[in-house]
């Protein structure tokens, strides 16, 4: 039996999604599938839409058999740190190959730039940056390339973790049937993005994903979000405690943020050539959370299961004994302390309390898992 790992968000669970597990399914029908779920905080610094309890329910009812958990600490930092930490804890669970979408559907090709990427020294890299430009664009600089695609940027990273670790892990590629950025397709698979943006305008959606997704989607406060981290920005002593606030950054926060009246007015106002979108959101998300930059890059201490099917438990208890991360966290660990109180902040901002079920940290078990079906809408 080979064993598969797939990283995902699921912000939220779409027909795309569907259509991976099932392009996997075809290829190898006799493969155990193991989800690293990212959670309450995304990579793009965003909030997600589903808690991870339904996530991982809705995982488990389309043939996932084990989910396991990235720690908040680590899924709302860059797509490197994001990588990094999923592909280890994948290999903690002994996969055989991780598959992930792929604009491009060329391993050897991002496998190429990935390498070109581990060459970079620090010195050339901190000169680049010195010109103002950004660390996406410093990038492609060296990569002589003028764009690349959203998943295959995160497909570099999972190809540079597997490079500097020497994983014996293979990695493989499906074709994405979109584009990240395309905001206007109405097919029956459209991107998260063009979902999320769906959702904001009050779009109709129905069409792009399972109705157990549909009605797992959460409101976020986002007024009460802003409030938050108003607050702690106006009254922070040194904000450059905060992971990826940079030293002079600080001054314009709280010079924007008093005259801005809600996170997106906001965000469109620290948003710069050197300062994407994407940075700003972790930051603020990174403020919101109060993750240090002391606290980044600290070892996994643990490996949290979500939940598995019968298969997965099977599995899991067949692996435990030569697994090098224990499956409940040590006392005083700091990725655990994290991980609680991202929960509770998450709560506030959907009125709900997902706390009481982190605080039991039992996984969700289902027994059997019914037949793919990316048009199933019931």
């Amino acid at each position: 039996m080979i064993k598969i790992g797939i990283i995902g968000e699921y912000n939220p669970f779409h027909n795309g999604h569907i259509y991976h597990i099932k392009k996997i399914k075809e290829k190898y029908p006799d493969s155990l599938l193991i989800l690293c779920l990212n959670g309450l905080f995304l990579e793009r610094g965003e909030i997600s839409l589903l808690t991870k309890e339904d996530k991982t329910k809705i995982a488990l009812n389309y043939q996932i058999d084990l989910v396991v958990e990235l720690p908040t600490l680590f899924g709302c930092q860059s797509a490197d740190t994001f990588a990094q930490k999923s592909i280890e804890l994948l290999n903690n669970l002994k996969v055989d190959k991780i598959i992930f979408g792929s604009e491009t559907n060329n391993l050897e090709y991002l496998m190429s730039l990935a390498q070109k990427e581990t060459e970079i020294t620090k010195e050339k890299f901190t000169k680049e940056l010195k010109k103002g430009n950004s660390y996406l664009k410093s990038i492609m600089h060296f990569l002589n390339e003028k764009t690349i695609p959203a998943n295959d940027l995160l497909g570099i990273s999972y190809c540079k973790a597997v490079l500097k670790n020497h994983y014996s892990l293979e990695l493989e590629t499906i074709l994405r049937t979109n584009s990240f950025h395309d905001k206007n397709s109405k097919e029956k698979i459209i991107s998260a993005e063009n979902i999320r943006q769906k959702i904001k305008n009050n779009e109709d959606y129905s069409y792009a994903l399972p109705e157990i997704s549909q009605k797992s989607i959460q409101k976020i406060n986002e007024q009460l979000y802003f409030q938050i981290i108003k607050s702690k920005i106006l009254t922070d002593t040194d904000l450059t405690n905060y992971l990826d606030v940079k030293e002079g950054i600080e001054n314009k926060l709280k010079k924007e943020i008093k005259e801005s009246s809600n996170i997106e007015e906001f965000i469109n106002k620290i948003t710069s050539k050197r300062y994407p979108r994407n940075y700003i959101q972790r930051m603020l998300i990174h403020i919101f959370l109060g993750i240090t930059k002391k606290h980044a890059n600290i070892p996994l201490d643990y490996l949290k299961i979500l939940g598995f099917n019968e298969n997965g438990q099977k599995y899991l208890n067949s692996i435990k004994k030569n697994m090098s991360l224990p499956t409940k966290p040590p006392q005083k660990s700091i990725i655990f302390e994290y991980e609680q109180k991202a929960t509770i902040l998450y709560d506030l901002l959907i009125n709900k309390n997902t706390y009481s079920k982190e605080k039991l940290n039992k996984p969700l078990y289902i027994k059997t898992a019914p037949c793919l079906n990316e048009s199933n809408q019931k």
